[in-house]
């Protein structure tokens, strides 16, 4: 990211925010459009660049404005788009900030084979000739990015949570809490803000009956949950999220990542996830449920197209009541 986290004091008093949404095909913009467009933006997509001046060029809106341009735009260049950057900056009443959606070359790639879709730049050929050259072209916007987003690795949810924390600047908005399982043998999750370790616990894996299991099934949490160690742990981890949890609204943050990770990501995080979910709403606090390794592991079987395991299409999504 490109910039510390936002604040509802971001943009001066009077002056309209305006978003630039771009990066190459594929990387998730039209999914960040549609997401800014819920957070309360008025959302235009692919309106010609000669345009944008002239559409700004009257009273205020009530509302900010986020607008999409890629290599569909009629007159895109990325000395267009900087020459219109420039503008837009020295032009009165707005506050221009350029949103980057970022990804690796492979990547795109294979959403590209997935969806089997054409590139915009080579229709007629390999998508990756046509992800090269949209990289080498929009290099120079993405150097003026004001906010930079590498969706590499983020699924729809995750991007939406990352525009969520840096663009939603409602008035009366409430901290949410995000709760992710993970294994250290992947790496630790992007946009994590605190991290807890579960590896020390007595281990489900090691239980021929349970190794199939996950944490989100009673007889491996009552496994877990036996272990001496796990009952002060578990205290003493919500008690500090509970702290943290006001003190960050207090400084008008949005969201609030906790990780948990162990060896495998299915047993002893994901329990801890379960297990803290219902103590944070049980609390009042808007709580999400990220299973990494359970939704990478889902992903597989669907793509293979198998029918996942009894239990795993249980909705990840907790809501205090």
């Amino acid at each position: 990211m490109a910039q510390d986290d936002p604040t509802p004091d971001d943009a001066p008093q009077g002056v309209q925010r305006l978003v630039l949404v771009t990066g190459p095909s594929g990387a998730g913009r039209s999914t960040a459009i549609n997401v800014l467009e819920d957070l309360g933006f008025e959302a235009i997509d692919n309106l010609p660049l000669s345009l944008i001046p002239r559409l700004l060029d009257g009273p205020a809106r009530p509302v900010p404005l986020a607008l999409g341009l890629d290599v569909r735009n009629r007159d895109f260049s990325s000395s267009n788009v900087i020459e219109l950057i420039d503008r837009l900056t020295r032009m009165p009443g707005y506050s221009p900030e350029v949103l980057f959606l970022d990804c690796a070359a492979d990547v795109l790639v294979r959403r590209f084979n997935e969806t089997r879709r054409r590139h915009p730049l080579t229709p007629d050929s390999e998508p990756m000739a046509g992800v090269l050259a949209e990289i080498d072209i929009l290099a120079p916007i993405r150097a003026r990015a004001d906010v930079l987003l590498d969706t590499s690795e983020l699924s729809p949810h995750d991007l939406k949570a990352e525009l969520t924390r840096w663009f939603d600047l409602r008035p009366g908005k409430s901290l949410s809490v995000s709760l992710h399982s993970f294994s250290y043998k992947r790496g630790v999750p992007r946009g994590v803000d605190v991290m807890f370790d579960c590896r020390f616990l007595a281990n489900p894996h090691w239980e021929p009956a349970l190794r199939a299991l996950d944490g989100r099934d009673v007889r491996v949490q009552d496994h877990v949950t036996a272990d001496a160690r796990f009952d002060e742990f578990f205290q003493r981890t919500r008690g500090l999220v509970e702290f943290l949890l006001p003190a960050h609204l207090q400084e008008g943050k949005s969201h609030l990542a906790v990780g948990f990770g162990c060896t495998g990501g299915q047993h002893r995080s994901v329990t801890l996830v379960e297990k803290m979910a219902v103590a944070l709403a049980d609390a009042g606090w808007p709580v999400s449920i990220r299973h990494r390794e359970l939704e990478r592991r889902n992903a597989a079987l669907h793509s293979a197209g198998d029918a996942p395991p009894s239990g795993e299409a249980r909705p990840t999504q907790r809501q205090a009541s």
